[in-house]
């Protein structure tokens, strides 16, 4: 099967890491295993298209039903994509030879259409009003094929995401749970969110990764309130001992937040009485290609210059003569940090085989570096095999999940919905 632990390319990818990269991995392989073994939690803080392009985020849910990530926080695009199936094969075409106006078009003019079964077109006919004239217009024009995150600009796999998100929405008001949660109980067990969803396990939009996935990342922001969210996902930083940071920007204002104590910003919580939270004893392992992180890094191990930065309001870019990013000062100045300066698409699989491996812990399944034919093998996989939403099962889950709830409410554990006077 595309997507078998195969250790030969595994030491291969490893082998073509430098040294220094090689050294990282082996510690930060060391820290997840000692959690595992200690039953600490990792929890994943992943950004959007390289980690879906990649297989990471399929890979995640691999390692969520394995019990090896207790948590993940994520962008509303990957949640977008992930109602859609992860990836899909595409067409595009030229929208302007299709008689569409230019200012109902993308700046190249392009238009793409899914590629997708007779079924699962009836299917979704069923569910939302298609233009049918368009899309077979659409199947009928010459472009390339191509394959990319699904649910993007496609039509129909975009639209049908766009107006589900609307019932999602609804859902999870009603219920009083976050957009991922209510998705996922419908989504694909090969998504994060569907992995989630099934063990129990939360997998969240961070406030800074709001924006994106079109009507599916406002909907995400409307179901709870900002407040309710920065909770949760402290909450979820807190619970962590491993924070593994993969291809995500803003990654500060991610896990230090309105209520981490560490780096400051949770001081005025603090003070108010609010339960707060500190980074100062986790493990921060950040996957990042840019070389300036592992620079600030080590300017802050040698001579505490990042610390120095701040102490003294003076511009790090200046004082360290790097292009300096604002997440760099958190992470460097955490004690637990370890950057790790290589592709998602290598380290991940390297880090899963491994840490599996030492854990005695059989994977059914394992990304590639996409570039790689074992990766192309995997994203084929992920078209052919990792379904778009399943709005029956999603409504069906909400179902007995209020049926169990009103079951649980005729007990003393909770107060009967009529009140006391009922019984």
């Amino acid at each position: 099967m595309p997507g078998r632990v195969d250790q030969a390319a595994i030491d291969a990818l490893y082998g073509s890491l430098s040294q220094e990269t090689r050294e990282r991995v082996e510690q930060a392989i060391n820290i997840l295993v000692d959690t595992k073994k200690s039953k600490g939690r990792i929890v994943a803080v992943v950004g959007s298209g390289p980690n879906i392009h990649e297989g990471v985020t399929t890979l995640i849910a691999e390692l969520i039903h394995k019990g090896l990530i207790d948590g993940v926080s994520t962008s509303s695009a990957v949640v977008s994509h992930e109602m859609a199936g992860a990836l899909e094969k595409v067409k595009r075409v030229d929208g302007g030879a299709l008689g569409i106006h230019e200012n109902l078009l993308p700046t190249d003019g392009r238009l793409e259409v899914s590629l997708l079964s007779l079924e699962r077109l009836q299917s979704w006919e069923n569910e939302i009003s298609l233009d049918m004239d368009l899309f077979r217009r659409m199947i009928g024009a010459r472009g390339d094929v191509i394959t990319k995150v699904a649910g993007n600009m496609a039509y129909p796999s975009g639209f049908r995401t766009e107006r589900l998100a609307r019932d999602v929405l609804k859902l999870a008001r009603r219920y009083g749970l976050p957009f991922e949660q209510v998705a996922g109980l419908g989504a694909d067990p090969h998504t994060m969110i569907g992995a989630g969803a099934q063990k129990n396990v939360p997998v969240l939009v961070t406030v800074p990764q709001l924006v994106g996935g079109g009507e599916v990342g406002m909907a995400i922001g409307d179901s709870i309130s900002i407040s309710q969210r920065c909770r949760k996902i402290a909450d979820l930083m807190e619970s962590a001992d491993v924070i593994i940071e993969s291809a995500v920007a803003l990654s500060q204002e991610i896990h230090d937040g309105p209520f981490e104590l560490y780096t400051g910003h949770g001081i005025w919580a603090r003070w108010e009485g609010e339960r707060t939270y500190s980074l100062a004893k986790k493990k921060i392992l950040r996957i990042d290609l840019d070389p300036a992180l592992e620079k600030a890094w080590l300017h802050e191990r040698k001579d505490r210059r990042v610390s120095g930065a701040v102490h003294l309001g003076l511009p790090k870019t200046k004082s360290m003569g790097l292009p300096f990013r604002m997440e760099m000062s958190g992470f460097a100045r955490i004690p637990g940090s370890l950057p790790i300066v290589g592709d998602i698409g290598e380290i991940w699989p390297i880090l899963a085989a491994r840490m599996s491996k030492a854990l005695d812990i059989r994977l059914d399944l394992m990304s590639h570096k996409q570039s790689t034919p074992e990766g192309e093998a995997f994203r084929e996989w992920i078209v052919r095999e990792v379904q778009p939403l399943d709005r029956t099962r999603m409504f069906s889950a909400l179902k007995k999940r209020g049926q169990d709830f009103w079951k649980l409410s005729r007990t003393s554990v909770l107060p009967h919905p009529e009140g006391p006077s009922s019984r």
